[in-house]
């Protein structure tokens, strides 16, 4: 297995600048990964392939405003700040430009983003207290509640069109404060579509991952095996976790919205028991590749992915690889949208 197995070529074009309207109106490519047959509809007839007694897990996880604007106090020069993720009270990691001039004990004043380069007023101090690996600081930040009202949401480096809704980069169940990057696959639902699943007699249940770097980062190495992959907070409740035992224990399928729902109910079931789940509250650092045994996943609601991402491996690793590289150059060859606002895919 080679990282260069999920490599593959998209044209630009093909890459969703701004979502669809409504949400739930986006293509859904639906796969049957035991005998590769597709069908091509939209999201919101999802409904048709659920069945009474399905649980579908969703994560709750909310956009933080993650980066930031602001100048160091000895030059006055100007920084970037992205945030990865909560290590502690007013401790966060975090990526940061330029990275070179930010060593242990730089100083910053971060500012309203609208601010910089005027004469608005300071509103938080920020220190570099530690550096880490590709890039990473460690920043201690003279009180984390102005955080939310000084930064904004980051899109992905490859949507280049401004948001002019930061809610829509949320999921309309989203609730728990933390990501870095929206769990895309859940950003098709609407109340409406919730409803409409509910009635279909699937039930609704809520897991929290925070996305962070990963997200963001191919995998260089080219044997993926080599990778590091971040670690994710995550929580699941007393609640979530009767329920998935008893779907397992009940033979009903279990539905995960997204990779960010796979990862952690994965983790949940390798470190207890599928048929008795235990509430997880921790970080999660499983890399799940091709030859991974799934324990608790029956279908999969999940996006398209970043050519040599953790994410797409996953997805390969749940559908199998060839049979996702053809799938994926269907979708580019009938012109699907990729990435983060793009259209869908059930895996069943």
């Amino acid at each position: 297995m080679k990282s260069s197995d999920f490599d593959y070529s998209l044209p630009s074009e093909m890459i969703a600048q701004s979502p669809v309207e409504p949400r739930d109106h986006s293509r859904l490519l639906v796969l049957n990964r035991q005998d590769g047959a597709t069908e091509h509809r939209r999201f919101f007839e999802i409904t048709e392939y659920l069945r009474e007694g399905d649980v579908l897990v969703f994560n709750d996880s909310r956009v933080i405003p993650a980066r930031l604007s602001g100048v160091k106090i000895d030059t006055g020069g100007r920084v970037e700040i992205l945030l990865l993720r909560r290590l502690d009270a007013n401790i966060w990691e975090a990526l940061v430009k330029p990275g070179r001039r930010m060593r242990v004990g730089a100083r910053v004043e971060v500012v309203d983003s609208y601010s910089v380069g005027t004469t608005g007023e300071a509103k938080l101090s920020a220190e570099v207290v530690e550096q880490r690996l590709d890039g990473i600081r460690v920043i201690h930040f003279g009180d984390e509640t102005l955080l939310s009202t000084l930064g904004k949401v980051a899109l992905p480096p490859y949507i280049h069109a401004p948001l002019h809704q930061p809610e829509r980069y949320q999921t309309v169940y989203a609730r728990e404060s933390g990501s870095v990057a929206a769990p895309t696959a859940g950003l098709h639902f609407t109340p409406e579509l919730l409803d409409a699943v509910k009635r279909k007699g699937a039930r609704c249940v809520f897991v929290t991952l925070h996305v962070g770097l990963d997200t963001f980062q191919p995998v260089r190495e080219e044997d993926p095996r080599e990778h590091a992959i971040h670690q994710e907070y995550a929580v699941i409740g007393a609640e979530t976790a009767a329920a998935l035992s008893q779907a397992k224990q009940d033979g009903r399928r279990v539905i995960c919205v997204g990779t960010t729902a796979v990862r952690i109910v994965e983790q949940a079931a390798i470190n207890s028991d599928p048929l008795a789940v235990k509430p997880f509250q921790g970080w999660v650092s499983l890399f799940i590749l091709p030859g991974y045994r799934f324990r608790m996943v029956d279908a999969l609601v999940t996006n398209f992915h970043l050519p040599r991402s953790t994410l797409l491996m996953l997805v390969s690793a749940f559908a199998g690889t060839e049979q996702v590289r053809q799938v994926y150059q269907g979708a580019i060859d009938r012109g699907y949208r990729f990435y983060s606002f793009g259209d869908a895919m059930l895996v069943l």
